[in-house]
């Protein structure tokens, strides 16, 4: 069974300005005619690279709540020019909404499992798919969603 990752999405303020910095990076890549490949830096490895990698995502804490995925395609561990362990996890780029959750600050990541992880937007839930994201939020902060 897949295994996810929950991150802080520091700076973002809505799911549209993950999109938007995802193409910006993705752009200069391009540009710079560079493999043009989603890479979130980490400073610590995950131990459980198998069950991230089996289907795993990497969901997104935007402005103090679970709202959106990517799909992890793989992890790079590496060694900085400053001699200190990281690791890039490669994303897929596409952002997935999912069913707004609150998730009170960390640092780091954390994993998540499966069962735990919210439902994407576009899995049987009409309507609310259809909202726009600070609808949803407020709805969720408000018990409705």
């Amino acid at each position: 069974m897949a295994l996810h990752m929950l991150k802080l999405c520091v700076g973002a303020e809505s799911i549209r300005d993950l999109e938007d910095w995802i193409e910006m990076r993705l752009a200069e890549s391009r540009r710079l005619r560079q493999p043009a490949e989603q890479l979130h830096t980490t400073r610590m490895a995950p131990k459980r690279l198998e069950e991230l990698l089996d289907g795993g995502s990497l969901f997104w804490v935007i402005k103090g709540q679970v709202a959106a995925r990517q799909t992890l395609l793989a992890i790079r561990p590496f060694t900085d020019r400053e001699g200190v362990s990281r690791c890039h996890l490669v994303l897929e780029p596409k952002v997935i909404p999912v069913l707004p959750r609150p998730c009170r600050p960390f640092q780091g990541w954390r994993y998540l499992k499966a069962e735990e992880a919210p439902q994407d937007l576009g899995a049987g839930l009409g309507e609310v798919a259809d909202m726009p994201e600070e609808l949803r939020r407020e709805l969720r902060e408000l018990g409705l969603l």
